[in-house]
């Protein structure tokens, strides 16, 4: 149903930085790079980054986040681990979430700018 998602950033080299390790494990990359915009996928860009002078404050209490999928469990906690040590804050460690599914395995950050992020596994491995 949606083609791509566009978000607003303040400063775009802090936010390449991140993104570009916090979604490698999960098999995006840049795909676009241009004059004040970025854009990340895995055959086509899915995520437009955009600097712009006013994004969106952050809000918890919004509901608004954005859910990656991942390949395995394994890369949920590098792109967890990653996206941490890229700058972002913990809003959730990897594990399984039952309320969800009862295969349902998932890590939550927030990036630079408070964007909520979440990568998700629906595949149960042993």
């Amino acid at each position: 149903m949606i083609d791509h998602l566009s978000i607003g950033v303040r400063n775009g080299a802090r936010t390449k930085r991140f993104y570009d390790a916090a979604l490698a494990p999960l098999g995006y990359t840049c795909l676009s790079e241009g004059a004040g915009s970025l854009g990340y996928g895995d055959k086509a860009v899915t995520l437009w980054i955009s600097v712009v002078d006013r994004p969106v404050p952050p809000d918890a209490g919004s509901g608004l986040h954005v859910c990656f999928a991942a390949p395995t469990r394994q890369s949920v906690d590098a792109f967890h681990a990653a996206a941490l040590a890229a700058g972002g804050k913990d809003n959730g460690k990897p594990g399984l979430r039952a309320d969800y599914g009862a295969a349902y395995y998932a890590a939550f950050v927030a990036d630079p700018d408070g964007y909520r992020l979440e990568a998700y596994c629906g595949w149960a491995e042993a």
